[in-house]
């Protein structure tokens, strides 16, 4: 592709036509004053478009002063204006860019859930992006998966969460090597409303960890192309490991209390009040337990008893470009530049958001913090969460199999094929 719009460049020189090809973002190599927006930038493989006054990008709330530093950089080294506004990015980005973009006042970049990327794709709300692969091996295989829908590139991620194993010092000196040591110990532990492990397993967010983990899956992954066609969440490896889940529940291991909508706050309740030695949660929860006086440690989840990794879902927070933009090929090249291993380690060190950049996993900053090492370990086994817009049928009938499973009120070959079932029909109804 870059090939050919590098001849293409060369044989007709119209700047405007080029700006509606697709981009080109290699790696600077060369060329004029880089502050002078007049004059166009060299690459190694041809001619970048004429220079923007300047990219607008939306960011995360309160993580503008992450951004601030790569911002700095890239107008220093481009010459390019870069200005900046905070939105919420569970949502209001999302539906803010389906106004402003049609409108033309919208941005050029844009901060997304990776889970929303397959809605906006088939809304025509972001566009693919062309960077040449050694940017793309910069970046952990797990979190790369997560920015493509239907086997194309739509972003490059900027940081990666994930459940982990968080235990409480006071009780456990180091994380179990497996999770048959675990159910050992709070075989032992479990007494006098203490808990040795606990989990929400009704909750399929948390509870596919134990099922992927087992062989089940949500869709197939064809090279990076989701199949909502076929569903494994009923396969014999699914089975496995809702009964794994159902254990905990039928032996007594885990609260009543741990069920439904406020099981997360009974869980975090007992941890902080000392009463558990560990459970599965996300780093999100890490304050509050410090605040609550606990010594947390931490640590990628036991292994399971087939030997396998608990495959846990991750999310993946990227940057993407606007499909109304007017400056594709550099707003590419700006989310190479905030994503590149230097400006995403200066992000980390202001807002602990764990970037998926390889060469920093093995970095102090991110090996000497017990949490963020955790998260990078952990989502090196993890899961994308699927990003296809067919994931919305799953999550309620999954929920409502597994408490069937914990409540004793279903077995999990019924229960799975049941949610299985549904999943097919509602997808049939509402995606075809």
């Amino acid at each position: 592709m870059k090939k050919v719009l590098s001849l293409f460049m060369m044989g007709l020189l119209l700047l405007g036509v080029l700006a509606a090809c697709g981009p080109d973002s290699s790696t600077q190599s060369g060329g004029t004053d880089s502050n002078n927006n007049n004059e166009n930038e060299t690459t190694s493989e041809g001619t970048m478009p004429e220079k923007p006054e300047k990219l607008v990008v939306w960011e995360d709330t309160d993580r503008g002063v992450a951004l601030e530093p790569a911002i700095e950089s890239f107008e220093k080294e481009y010459g390019i204006e870069i200005e900046y506004k905070e939105l919420g990015m569970a949502d209001e980005i999302r539906d803010q860019l389906r106004l402003d973009g049609p409108a033309g006042t919208g941005p050029d970049i844009v901060t997304l859930p990776h889970d929303q990327i397959g809605q906006v794709v088939t809304e025509g709300l972001i566009t693919n992006i062309n960077v040449d692969q050694k940017v793309v091996d910069t970046f952990t295989e797990t979190s790369i998966a997560a920015q493509m829908y239907d086997g194309v590139l739509y972003g490059l991620p900027k940081a990666t969460e994930t459940p982990i194993f968080l235990y409480n010092k006071a009780h456990l000196s180091e994380a179990p090597k497996t999770m048959e040591e675990m159910y050992t110990f709070a075989k032992d532990f479990t007494k006098d409303g203490n808990f040795g492990f606990l989990f929400l397993g009704d909750n399929y967010y948390f509870a596919h960890g134990l099922i992927g983990g087992f062989g089940g899956y949500v869709f197939k992954d064809n090279s990076g192309a989701l199949d909502p066609k076929d569903v494994g969440l009923n396969n014999e490896g699914a089975i496995t490991g809702a009964e794994e889940i159902q254990k905990w529940y039928t032996e007594g291991l885990f609260p009543k209390g741990i069920i439904g909508e406020n099981g997360g706050s009974t869980m975090d309740g007992l941890f902080n009040e000392g009463k558990v030695a560990a459970v599965m949660n996300g780093p999100w929860a890490v304050q509050g337990m410090k605040d609550a006086g606990i010594d947390v440690g931490a640590s990628a989840l036991p292994t399971l008893s087939n030997g396998e990794h608990v495959k846990t879902f991750m999310g993946v927070k990227g940057w993407h470009v606007s499909a109304f933009s007017k400056n594709i090929e550099w707003a590419t090249k700006f989310i190479e530049h905030i994503t590149n291993a230097e400006n995403a380690k200066k992000r980390f060190e202001l807002t602990n958001e764990v970037p998926p950049v390889k060469e920093l996993i093995e970095d102090p900053i991110i090996k000497d913090n017990e949490v963020a090492a955790a998260v990078a370990e952990q989502s090196q086994y993890a899961v994308p969460t699927p990003n296809i817009p067919e994931m919305a049928e799953v999550w309620e009938p999954m929920a409502d199999s597994l408490q069937t499973i914990v409540t004793g009120k279903a077995e999990p070959k019924a229960a799975l094929d049941s949610a299985v079932k549904t999943i097919k029909q509602n997808i049939e109804t509402n995606h075809q």
